[in-house]
């Protein structure tokens, strides 16, 4: 669908509630006419769908909302009164206003200027009547009768005059409004169905269930004989419903973007700058569970920019830019990834600023620091506690954020980066998956076990023999590509009892010991944070999608294992977490540099 027909649709539902919604406030203001919350929310809903309806390009809603808005205005401000014939009339003009919206679906002809022109008469009288009523600064109390009685009198036919249009203003549209009274209000139901999360996440589950059942029975009947149409058409139908499902929950990543105005602008004025935000790419879709999860992770990244990345004004025109800072955010899909990029025209980070206080702080050993990467670098910014800033502001210089932005995304199987340029900006770039609810993994077995790995972290799959691998102190490392990178064989991370095991000398080569002569070896190539490792498995088996479940405690605490999934054939598969493997492998908690495997 278009986007175009999507903000439309949006529109209609919203306004379509608006109309039932000043039906029922009418309805309640008439009974009590000093109902003074009615009076604000009507005032509140007609300019909103007046704002919407110009946006859209609905003249015709938005004049006559504008009326009724301006009309309202006069209420709230004491200058104009209600009584029954206005309230015919604001009946009426609803009536029309719910028929306007009808016609934006139908594309039927709606007269709207009779009952439009009627209302402005009789705006224009009470504005007039109460200028009149203003002008005069003396009441006449001894005057004789007679003028008092044509005073009051002349008061009377004013005030009738404010709800009553006159033959000048009805026009030829008086036939119209007549219709309109004889065919009364008409009930209007929305194409949309406002649905909570919570029953789509249900939903997505019984889906997935449904999966896990089709994917069984089609592995019967393959062992039986053979696949046929009817199971085909099974399989294009169960995904079909599964992807429906899973676009349901997508959201434009503008629903978020667009709350960041303010964010920006408070983050600003508590640092005494100034600056502008930027957004890109806010028609791209993600998973609302994705966004939600990130939604605090970006405002730390915004103030961040802010906090850390803009100079102060009187700098920035030193300098040579504008006096007003940039901070973009940028969203794209590529297949089955969304990345969200927060950059800023600022300072800049200087690497070797960051090197040194790596240093000081024992992240970076200082026989390693003359060839360690600029990338290896800029990760010691995700260690908890460490910080870049000089002087402690509310929003910098604490040592908290970035290392729970980089946990946040892990969680949800994405990546973090960061590209950096002194004096000219950085920009943190974001690595997410569209959707939380299926993943593409690679199935393989260990020790006649199935189990998977999330495609978003296979680098390759190779075919290797045993000569190629090579024994150091830390463990077994070979080239792939032409660069040396680790090998593991998970057997012996599996048989461990605590992860502390890896700092033993020789506990990540015992089954490359077992192996007599020079078979070839599987191996998975796995990447996190620009490191490379490769996974020794017994057998590769298929590319496939699964519905991953959370494990239930106590085994969620297992390092090595995200989640599980059901095969087809009836059998569990855990997830292995690559994070959390490679982080124990370089003896990192979660986050931070890999020093070790430059040795």
């Amino acid at each position: 669908m278009a986007k175009e027909e999507e903000y439309k649709e949006m529109f209609l539902a919203e306004a379509e509630e608006s109309y039932e919604e000043l039906n029922r406030l009418f309805t309640e203001l008439e009974k009590n006419n000093q109902n003074r919350s009615a009076i604000d929310a009507i005032f509140r809903i007609t300019h909103t769908l007046k704002g919407n309806a110009m946006g859209m390009g609905f003249d015709a809603i938005a004049e006559l909302s504008h009326v009724m808005e301006d009309i309202f205005n006069e209420v709230k401000l004491g200058r104009m009164s209600l009584d029954s014939m206005l309230f015919q009339s604001l009946f009426r003009a609803n009536d029309v206003l719910g028929e306007l919206i009808q016609a934006v679906k139908t594309g039927a002809t709606v007269r709207y200027k009779g009952i439009r022109t009627k209302l402005q008469v009789a705006l224009r009288k009470a504005k007039a009547y109460y200028e009149t009523q203003n002008e005069s600064t003396t009441v006449q109390t001894t005057e004789n009768k007679e003028e008092s009685n044509t005073e009051e009198q002349t008061n009377t036919e004013n005030s009738t005059a404010v709800i009553g249009a006159t033959e000048e203003g009805e026009g030829d549209d008086e036939d119209e409004s007549d219709e309109l009274e004889q065919t009364g209000h008409k009930i209007i139901l929305s194409d949309m169905v406002q649905v909570p999360v919570r029953k789509l996440d249900e939903l997505l589950n019984i889906v997935g269930e449904l999966i896990i059942e089709k994917d069984t029975l089609i592995a019967q009947r393959l062992e039986e004989k053979g696949i046929n149409s009817d199971l085909a058409r099974l399989h294009r139908l169960t995904s079909d419903l599964q992807y429906s499902v899973m676009d349901v929950r997508l959201v434009q990543v503008g629903f978020l973007f667009n709350k960041f105005h303010r964010v920006l602008r408070d983050a600003a004025v508590i640092e005494n700058k100034k600056a502008d935000l930027v957004l890109e790419g806010t028609e791209s879709e993600i998973d609302r569970n994705v966004l939600k999860t990130m939604s605090d992770s970006l405002v730390h990244l915004v103030r961040n920019s802010v906090g850390h990345g803009i100079e102060p004004p009187e700098e920035r025109l030193k300098l040579g830019k504008p006096e007003r800072g940039v901070v973009t955010l940028r969203a794209r899909n590529e297949k089955d990834t969304v990345y969200i990029e927060i950059s800023d025209d600022g300072y800049g980070i200087n690497v070797d600023k960051i090197k040194q206080k790596a240093i000081k702080k024992g992240l970076i050993p200082k026989e390693y620091a003359p060839i360690i990467s600029k990338e290896e670098i800029l990760l010691c910014l995700f260690e908890p506690g460490f910080s870049n800033a000089e002087v402690v502001t509310e929003i910098s210089g604490r040592g908290v954020g970035l290392d729970v932005v980089r946990m946040a995304v892990e969680s949800i199987g994405g990546k973090i980066s960061i590209e950096t340029e002194l004096g000219k900006g950085t920009t943190f770039i974001l690595g997410l998956p569209s959707s939380m609810a299926v993943k593409a993994a690679l199935l393989f077995q260990l020790n006649q076990q199935e189990f998977a790995i999330a495609l978003a972290y296979t680098e390759a799959v190779i075919s290797m023999p045993k000569n190629e691998i090579h024994k150091i102190n830390t463990g077994l490392i070979s080239t792939y590509l032409g660069k040396t990178i680790s090998i593991v064989f998970l057997q012996d991370l599996f048989e461990m009892e605590t992860m502390k095991e890896i700092e033993e000398k020789g506990s990540l080569y015992k089954r490359f010991d077992e192996i007599e002569g020079n078979p070839n070896l599987d191996i998975v190539i796995v990447s996190y944070n620009h490191r490379m490792v490769g996974l020794v498995v017994d057998k590769l088996m298929q590319q496939k999608e699964i519905v991953e479940k959370k494990l239930p405690p106590p085994i969620d605490k297992v390092a090595l294992f995200s989640g599980v999934t059901i095969l087809g054939t009836g059998r569990m598969c855990l997830v292995l977490d690559i994070v959390s493997i490679l982080s124990h492998l370089f003896r990192e908690k979660r986050i931070g540099t890999n020093i070790a495997a430059l040795g």
